[in-house]
Formats: structure tokens, C-alpha cells, sequence
């Protein structure tokens, strides 16, 4: 039965029933109370308090009790676990895509190991999550930041649901969540995007017409094979992408797990009909996903290397890219990459009409609420509009 029991003195029994309390071989050395309890696993546990603190002990007594019934019972020793020791196991049982897992493996053992990795998981409080984001203040971009935060909320997380801590000090009222700087998207005219495709070389303009024209990630463009392409009903389907994982190229399936179609305008059909004229589709076998990985996938890809290989976005970016943009008169910088083709093709279609669904859609985006916080400021105003609508609808004139 769960009691406190006072280690500095013995109970002794007397005939006759008398008790007397007589001092211990313990007494005045270490921890004079123990409270000693039944987990819900059926093991005994303890914890001991100092002298003078039978009352916290009793407490912690009915405590204990009290989140047993309750069923939020978490033993203390689970607790004692690293944050360093968790997070491997985090790692290695979280359900990832081989390039995910590689980023997130990187910003877990670079940016959180060093501060929380010798810290015991019943330890870490809000504060120390406070100082821990206060500490990448200015070394980490706000939106590097959010991420990373994002990783640390969700292990504690993990660690909360393993009944190895009660509260996740993430989720404190005083812990507040680093917010990325939303900057506004300022797209590209056409005369930008013209030269920049004029400036590459003539087996990668075709990309330029896929990225501004259809709305495709860099990945996608890189991993499209002649059989995603319907000319006929209009349409390009988009499957995969070529990734690079732990530096080797695989082929995997777009962002946020999902393939889609997408509109196939005219002028892109000829560019792309062009294009396969003037360079005949290389098929070619990489790995599914994970390098490591048996399987593999073959595709006959649009866009090689003039060396016959699938395209490397790194070295491309480095060798053909980048100078494209200088020598189109723009400055390179982190907004520059060619997904600043799907803002051009984002702000085409919002021009016209389009709907956010639709856009949403075609980009692959999994929220078109996430598409509406990054364009709406793009939207056709509609001021006018308004005004019209209520004037027609209060005018006394057109009332009986």
C-alpha cells in the first residue's frame, strides 16, 4: 500500500501492543522520507524528500494516487531519458520521405542536440525552450527558425504521447512560437522572364516555357518524361520530381506527397513539341526515393545533361541559372531561383480570373489557404466593384 515512510526512525513494537519510535541507523543522514507507491505497471517506485518535508512527500503521495485514477500517470524514471537519446529514436521511427528525413536530421543534431542533448526530458521547462530561441536570435533566419521550433514542439510531442513527460513546455502560455517574415511576392514581367530564357542554353529554354507557363517546381521540370505529357487533351501530369538525397539523384513523387494535372497551354505544347525535335528524350534509371533502396524507376526524361544524365538542380542553378539571371540584368539572390517562375505563372492566372481552388490545385499546393496568404495581395482589386454593387442596390431610383 502506498505510504511515506520516515527512514530516520524505526517503529518498535512492545508486548502488549505499545509502539515506540526509536532512532535509526539513518537517523540524520541523507533523505529522511520515502514515499513508496505501486505504478499502474504493477512495479514499486519511490522518491525521497529532505528533513522538514513530510508535507511536500504526503503530497506527492495524493498526487501520485490522484493521476493514477485519473489515468495521467507518468512514471518519473521515463523522464530521465536524454532529450538527446529521444530524439535519435524520434528520428529513426518518424515516418519520412529519404529527403526529409535527411533536412530534419540536420537541423536536430545541428541546432537542437547542442542546447537540449544532455538534458534529461522531465527537465526541460518553457524557459529553457525560451532561451533556446532567444539564442538563435540572429544566427537563424525567422523562417529557419519556425521550422526548427516546429521539430522541437513536435518531439516533445512525441514524448508527452510515450507517457514519458506530462506537459509539453512547447505548448506554454509564455513559450511563444517564432513567426516567419512574410514577404510580399513581387513577380517577374514578361520581358525578365523572356531573357532569362534567351539566355540559357538552348536544350533548358523549354524548362523556362514548364515553370512560368504550367507552374512547375524545379523537381517536377527536372523529372518529366514524354509519357506525362497529353498534347492531345491538353494536359501534363505531373508524378515525380528528381531529388538529390544524401548527394545522390533519385527520382520521388512531387511535394506533399501528390500528384497532379495541370493545363497545358498551346504556347508551352509548341515550345515542348520544339523542344523534343530538337532533343530526343534520354531514358534513364535512378533510384525510388531512398538511394539505399533496390528499387528502381526508369524514365524517359525531356531535360538531360549534355553528358546524358539526369540534371543535378545544383549544379544547374551554379552553371546555367544563375548566370541566366545576371545576364537578364537581374540580381541573384535568394528570390531569384526558378521558383520565382511559378510566382510569374501564380500572378498570370490571378490576373485572369482564376480562382485560388483552381491556382491552389495547379500549383500542388496542399491548403489554398497557404495560396491565398502568399497571393491575394495580387488579386485584381475590386474597389470599383464594390462600390457599384451597394450604389445599384441602395439607389432610390431603381426602388418601387
Amino acid at each position: 500500500m502506498a505510504h511515506v515512510e520516515d527512514r530516520w526512525y524505526d517503529i518498535v513494537r512492545h508486548p502488549g501492543g505499545r509502539k515506540e519510535r526509536v532512532k535509526s541507523d539513518r537517523f540524520g543522514k541523507g533523505l529522511r522520507y520515502r514515499v513508496r507507491y505501486i505504478g499502474p505497471d504493477g512495479r514499486e517506485r519511490s522518491r525521497s524528500f529532505p528533513d522538514r518535508a513530510k508535507r511536500d512527500a504526503e503530497a506527492f503521495l495524493v498526487s501520485t494516487e490522484t493521476d493514477k485514477l485519473r489515468g495521467s500517470y507518468i512514471d518519473p524514471i521515463a523522464g530521465r531519458m536524454t532529450f538527446a537519446e529521444y530524439a535519435e529514436t524520434w528520428l529513426r521511427t518518424r515516418s519520412f520521405d529519404e529527403s526529409t528525413r535527411e533536412v530534419t536530421e540536420f537541423r536536430v543534431r545541428k541546432h537542437l542536440l547542442p542546447f537540449f542533448g544532455s538534458r534529461q526530458l522531465a527537465s526541460i521547462k518553457p524557459g529553457h525552450v525560451r532561451e533556446w530561441d532567444a539564442s538563435m536570435v540572429g544566427k537563424l533566419a525567422p523562417a529557419t527558425r519556425s521550422v526548427i521550433f516546429a521539430h522541437l514542439r513536435t518531439i516533445l510531442g512525441a514524448a508527452v504521447d510515450d507517457e514519458r513527460i506530462a506537459k509539453n513546455p512547447c505548448s506554454a502560455k509564455s513559450v511563444k512560437a517564432p513567426r516567419p517574415v512574410q514577404r510580399r511576392v513581387v513577380p517577374w514581367r514578361y520581358e525578365q522572364v523572356s531573357a532569362i530564357r534567351g539566355a540559357l542554353a538552348q536544350r533548358y529554354r523549354a524548362m523556362v516555357d514548364l515553370g512560368a507557363g504550367c507552374g512547375l517546381r524545379q523537381g517536377e521540370i527536372l523529372g518529366l518524361g514524354v509519357d506525362d505529357i497529353d498534347f492531345d487533351a491538353g494536359w501534363l501530369h505531373v508524378s515525380r520530381q528528381v531529388k538529390l538525397v544524401r548527394s545522390r539523384l533519385v527520382f520521388g513523387l512531387p511535394k506533399n506527397d501528390r500528384d497532379r494535372r495541370v493545363p497545358l497551354p498551346d504556347s508551352v505544347a509548341q515550345a515542348l513539341r520544339q523542344h523534343l525535335d530538337d532533343f530526343t528524350p534520354l531514358s534513364l534509371t535512378l533510384p525510388w526515393e531512398n538511394p539505399a533502396d533496390d528499387e528502381r524507376v526508369t524514365v524517359p526524361l525531356l531535360f538531360t545533361t549534355t553528358r546524358r544524365g539526369a540534371i543535378n538542380r545544383r549544379t544547374f542553378d551554379g552553371k546555367s541559372w544563375r548566370p541566366a539571371v545576371v545576364a537578364a540584368g537581374i540580381t541573384p539572390t535568394r528570390a531569384t531561383g526558378m521558383h520565382a517562375l511559378r510566382h510569374f505563372y501564380a500572378s498570370a492566372l490571378l490576373d485572369a480570373g482564376e480562382s485560388i481552388k483552381a491556382l491552389a490545385s495547379y500549383l500542388g499546393h496542399a491548403d489554398p489557404g497557404f495560396t491565398l496568404r502568399v497571393y491575394t495581395h495580387l488579386m485584381p482589386a475590386s474597389e470599383e466593384r464594390t462600390r457599384n454593387a451597394i450604389d445599384d442596390l441602395f439607389d432610390p431610383g431603381e426602388k418601387p
